[in-house]
């Protein structure tokens, strides 16, 4: 009973799914949530639903649009800016580490590899499909 008493009142995570839809959101910056449920390929009862429980938790807020009254941005908050903040700065350990451990050439190399696998192999991530037209 102790332990279940706790949840309640405790720090709101993200799963791994609702920090996947974070990421996605952040890379479409603020997009609708049409936009957001096309990236994602779900449902937009599933979208609604998802953002839903991100609203909830506090890691992002529906922005009316001042264009069309019926749409709504997403737009992440300060809470999951932290967030991403320390994400990010563990990666930027990781980076610091592999020039520690690596060669000038092979850290370039990796630097490299990492580039054309992020600018080229990965055309279904290329952003402007799921934005609106």
């Amino acid at each position: 009973m102790k332990i279940f008493a706790n949840f309640e009142n405790r720090e709101a995570t993200l799963t791994m799914v609702e920090a996947f839809s974070m990421e996605c959101i952040m890379a479409l910056d603020e997009p609708t949530v049409a936009e957001f449920a096309r990236m994602m390929n779900i449902s937009a009862p599933n979208a609604a639903y998802r953002v839903g429980q991100l609203v909830q938790k506090g890691y992002v807020e529906k922005i009316q649009s001042k264009t069309d009254q019926r749409e709504y941005h997403l737009r992440p908050t300060q809470k999951f800016i932290n967030y991403f903040n320390i994400n990010t700065s563990y990666i930027d350990t990781i980076c610091e580490r592999c020039k520690d451990k690596f060669s000038e050439e092979d850290y370039n190399k990796l630097v490299e590899l990492l580039s054309v696998i992020d600018n080229e192999l990965m055309p279904e991530l290329h952003l402007e499909r799921f934005k609106s037209r």
